[in-house]
């Protein structure tokens, strides 16, 4: 397929984490800069509670309510002039940005001990990161590969792609008497967005 070419809601967007069974190396996610090579690591979907680690696994973060921007925003600091109507703008130090993703909050998938992704909070280890943006949903025919990044997978549909390196950083439960039980599940960036790519 091709990026997206239509207007539309982002329904079917999927927010993934490479897990593999021995952790990537600083040299080995340093030298990861290429489509070809992310996409390898998001080969096979596993579920977060069960699920088997290996070299091209993933986990996706499911029940999302709500995504953050994403790509690489503005560093440009507002500076104010005696005497001037407007203000002069610099380009100022640049800071990774953290992307807060809010979630109806499913506790199994996130339990500390019990869950891939509950092992992933705070522990301080980078992992991959993918965002694809998705107006339709993939038309891959097994649950593992439906959402892989793959030509039979997220290529099935038109896709627009983004990785990253970062960590999960914390995971903020949010109960509710009148809505679904929320978290906000908030990731830092340990380096530059990579896309938008297309599969």
């Amino acid at each position: 397929m091709a990026h997206i070419s239509a207007i539309g809601a982002g329904l079917f967007s999927d927010l993934s984490i490479h897990v593999p069974s021995t952790l990537l190396t600083a040299g080995a996610l340093a030298a990861l800069t290429t489509a070809g090579a992310f996409n390898a690591l998001f080969t096979t979907s596993i579920d977060s509670v069960g699920g088997t680690s290996g070299s091209s696994t993933f986990v996706r973060v499911r029940n999302v309510r709500e995504y953050p921007q994403i790509g690489t925003p503005a560093n440009v600091v507002n500076v104010p002039a005696y005497g001037q109507k407007t203000s002069s703008q610099i380009q100022g130090q640049a800071d990774a940005p953290s992307l807060e993703v809010t979630l109806n909050y499913v506790p199994s998938e996130w339990g500390s001990g019990t869950s891939i992704l509950g092992g992933l909070v705070g522990n301080g280890n980078q992992y991959v990161f993918r965002f694809a943006l998705l107006n339709s949903e993939p038309t891959g025919t097994t649950v593992a590969t439906k959402y892989a990044s793959s030509v039979a997978g997220l290529g099935s549909v038109q896709n627009s792609v983004y990785y990253w390196v970062g960590k999960v950083e914390a995971l903020l439960a949010n109960p509710q008497l009148t809505d679904a039980n929320q978290a906000t599940l908030t990731m830092t960036l340990q380096g530059d967005f990579y896309g938008a790519y297309t599969l």
